[in-house]
């Protein structure tokens, strides 16, 4: 079995064996800047970030605000919408801090300069969110940029799982999470 149904959502069974945690200071952030377009975005991100506030464009390199000024914040490609990038490189939300690709929005949102968060499919990264059957199905991604993060999650013991844990209930709620986790406690899966 390489999937299973928990209520309406598809999941990928490596989703549910990965381990997974961000280790910054080796990976630098290349997830925001790697990819040929930005952070996908539901409708409402979209529109949110359509019009970005000074406080956010504050944070920002002026080479972002620049383009942002002269290309708007959001792209789309096939029908959905992506944050926009510069040079088909990194998001136009991006700064640098400490030598590290950082999310503007998140530091915004951080320091309570927004009252959004970053979009909810870089909080999910490296899941991905695609159709089937014309259910959502949850995939993991895994690209050569976050070895670091396998790495560092399998010494840890951090599931992929619990490192999302938090963009998952966001997006289908605190009841979903809890029967994923039934789900992966008596699963032969793990």
């Amino acid at each position: 079995m390489s999937m299973v149904s928990i209520g309406d959502v598809l999941v990928d069974k490596d989703v549910f064996q990965a381990f997974f945690s961000c280790d910054l200071h080796e990976c630098k952030g290349t997830c925001c800047v790697e990819g040929e377009l930005g952070a996908p975005l539901s409708e409402s991100e979209a529109e949110t970030l359509q019009h970005p506030s000074v406080e956010l464009l504050r944070l920002l390199p002026e080479k972002s605000v620049k383009y942002l000024n002269r290309h708007g914040s959001v792209e789309v490609y096939q029908g959905r919408q992506y944050t926009r990038t510069i040079d088909n490189r990194e998001c136009v939300f991006t700064c640098v801090r400490d030598g590290i690709t950082v999310c503007g929005i998140e530091i915004a949102f951080h320091d309570g300069l927004l009252n959004f968060d970053k979009p909810l499919s870089c909080q999910l990264f490296p899941i991905r969110v695609r159709k089937k059957f014309g259910l959502d199905y949850l995939v993991y991604e895994q690209h050569s940029m976050c070895r670091s993060a396998r790495k560092a999650g399998e010494e840890r013991q951090i599931k992929l799982i619990d490192y999302v844990q938090h963009a998952l209930s966001l997006l289908y709620g605190n009841d979903w999470v809890k029967s994923l986790k039934a789900f992966i406690d008596v699963s032969p899966m793990k």
